[in-house]
């Protein structure tokens, strides 16, 4: 199984998880984080004074799916994601041993259906 822990613009949110349905993928976790790469901060005026915002409002969506599938979920986050501009976010892809589902203690692929 793969973790994959995608960090993307938060406007994007609805359209990632109507696409990542399509593909049967029902449970995910949705952050609101902050961050900044290469898009930077930005400086805003607030009453006549100039403030420095050095990180970036993004959202971080984590799924594990099957190895199976991984590869076709990355593409999928990574088409949908895209604006072509700087600061789309990162995908990342964790190994995962095992997971268990508590309710029941089922494990493996099982528990994450």
């Amino acid at each position: 199984m793969k973790k994959l822990e995608a960090v993307i613009k938060p406007f994007k949110l609805d359209e990632l998880k109507d696409a990542l349905n399509n593909l049967g993928i029902q449970g995910m976790t949705i952050t609101e984080v902050k961050g900044f790469g290469r898009q930077k901060g930005h400086t805003e005026l607030y009453r006549g004074a100039e403030y420095v915002v050095d990180f970036i409002p993004k959202i971080k969506i984590e799924v594990v799916v099957p190895d199976s599938i991984a590869d076709e979920v990355i593409s999928v986050i990574e088409k949908t994601a895209r604006t072509g501009k700087i600061g789309d976010g990162k995908i990342f892809v964790i190994n995962v041993d095992d997971a268990v589902r508590i309710r029941t203690g089922q494990r493996g692929e099982g528990a994450i259906s």
